[in-house]
């Protein structure tokens, strides 16, 4: 019976368009649509019992053990009907709770995200690091994963991702695709990194770039030929940069930003933002691409000017976050007030606002 309920949930949820499913005690089931938590009605408040064997009918025995010894378990969760969910239970005040992000039925092109043409350029290169960032929920997964598709529908090539856990699956088309998870297939992002430069990839999407070591190793895999993608929750191309640099010692720093000022071949930020007509949400993007400049303000420790360069450079298609910002604004897709609370430097919005 708690299976089942669990599996209305799951029903609610993406035939509403939900983004994520969230489940605590003492209130009911909520959905996560055009950024707003709602009420799911059909169903009442959640008891410490119920949530528990709710919760538990999903679970596999492994997966139980690492909850209880360790207070949380991450894992992908496929309905009878190949929903997948990317999912997290974990306690909390003795309680235990849920979140679930829903992932979309299919893997969307390029095209369908209106995404830039300049992203496209970055999927077609043969070796360099493309990272794609934001805060958490704003569609890193659902863009990476259009870039891997148009690798695997138009070169033939070995594909690896690692990823903790997997939220796309993709299809052998030309290439190989070859998906591992944390856990269940190898232990951390810098082992599996490491033993995929000896298993002849192409291209290797790498989930998170968390600590020194999987940063160090995915830097290495773009200098020897690959092509290397990742992710961080960082907001703008220059924190992006700084963030990865000050995860280092002083000692290490100075090869790091030369490493990363030869490797790094761009950087897509997005936010996703509630439309004016609430009709869903719209994504903002910053692009950084690089160049000359770029890559010797980030050598030169200069990464404060890299803002400066991306306004002048759009003909390079280059894209301040605000520039873009103001652009959905003006286009009346998103309100002033959206604008204004995602900015990244309210007096460029301002100026970007103010030109014809």
């Amino acid at each position: 019976m708690m299976y089942d309920l669990m599996k209305g949930l799951f029903s609610i949820a993406r035939t509403g368009g939900a983004s994520d499913l969230h489940m605590t005690v003492y209130t009911k089931p909520r959905a996560r649509r055009n950024g707003k938590l709602l009420d799911i009605d059909q169903y009442d408040e959640l008891t410490p019992d119920t949530i528990r064997e709710m919760l538990y009918s999903i679970l596999t025995e492994e997966q139980a053990v690492v909850l209880e010894r360790k207070g949380e378990v991450d894992f992908a969760y496929e309905d009878e009907n190949g929903g997948r969910y990317r999912a997290n239970v974990f306690k909390q005040r003795g309680h235990l709770a849920g979140v679930f992000r829903v992932l979309p039925d299919k893997i969307f092109t390029m095209e369908e995200l209106k995404l830039p043409p300049i992203t496209k350029q970055f999927a077609s290169l043969k070796k360099g690091l493309v990272l794609v960032t934001g805060p958490t929920g704003s569609g890193k997964s659902t863009t990476l994963a259009s870039m891997i598709n148009h690798i695997n529908m138009s070169r033939r090539e070995h594909i690896i991702t690692i990823e903790d856990p997997i939220e796309y699956v993709h299809k052998h088309n030309n290439c190989i695709v070859n998906q591992r998870e944390i856990g269940n297939d190898t232990e951390s992002f810098g082992n599996a990194l490491r033993a995929s430069l000896r298993e002849d990839p192409d291209v290797i999407l790498v989930g998170e770039m968390r600590d020194p070591e999987t940063i160090s190793v995915a830097l290495t895999a773009a200098e020897t030929g690959h092509l290397v993608f990742s992710t961080l929750h960082t907001i703008g191309a220059a924190s992006t940069i700084s963030r990865i640099i000050d995860t280092f010692p002083a000692n290490s720093k100075q090869q790091i930003r030369t490493q990363l000022a030869a490797v790094l071949e761009g950087v897509v930020t997005q936010r996703l933002i509630p439309k004016k007509d609430g009709s869903g949400r719209v994504a903002a993007l910053e692009i950084l691409c690089m160049n000359d400049a770029v890559r010797n303000l980030i050598r030169e420790d200069k990464t404060y000017q890299i803002n400066s360069t991306m306004q002048t450079s759009a003909a390079a298609g280059m894209q301040p976050m605000d520039l873009h910002l103001s652009r959905l604004c003006k286009e009346g897709i998103i309100s002033s007030a959206e604008a204004i609370s995602n900015s990244l430097d309210l007096e460029s919005l301002k100026r970007y606002m103010a030109m014809a």
